[in-house]
């Protein structure tokens, strides 16, 4: 037990020199012109790559990307409809098309949908 209690001291002395060490020699520099400018083939950049991001556009994006998502576990149950219980399916299928229904709702109800 008492080896056991000194090895685990010794690999944690060993862990923790190594952790200083690294940390040493890891120098970063925090204002770099080179890392926080965008890559375009080696060039200046023409215009400002941080632009602001319009949050409507990302939900938008994640609507689309549900709904895409929802026909990818919707295709499946078309093809299955011969090896399982017909009534198992059509309940799976109708609590799925409710839950999306919903989020449609609720998306629709919170004017994600709208454009403008």
């Amino acid at each position: 037990m008492k080896n056991v209690l000194m090895y685990m001291v010794f690999i944690m002395i060993i862990l923790l020199l190594m952790m200083m060490l690294l940390f040493l020699i890891s120098s970063k520099s925090l204002l770099d012109r080179e890392k926080s400018s965008p890559f375009e083939c080696g060039f200046d950049p023409l215009e400002s790559s941080r632009i602001p991001f319009s949050s409507h556009f990302f939900l938008i994006a994640v609507v689309f990307l549900i709904f895409d998502v929802e026909l990818v576990i919707i295709m499946p149950m078309m093809f299955s409809i011969n090896m399982v219980n017909s009534t198992d399916l059509y309940m799976i299928m109708g609590l799925f098309l409710v839950i999306l229904i919903l989020g449609l709702y609720h998306e629709w109800y919170n004017k994600m949908l709208d454009w403008m």
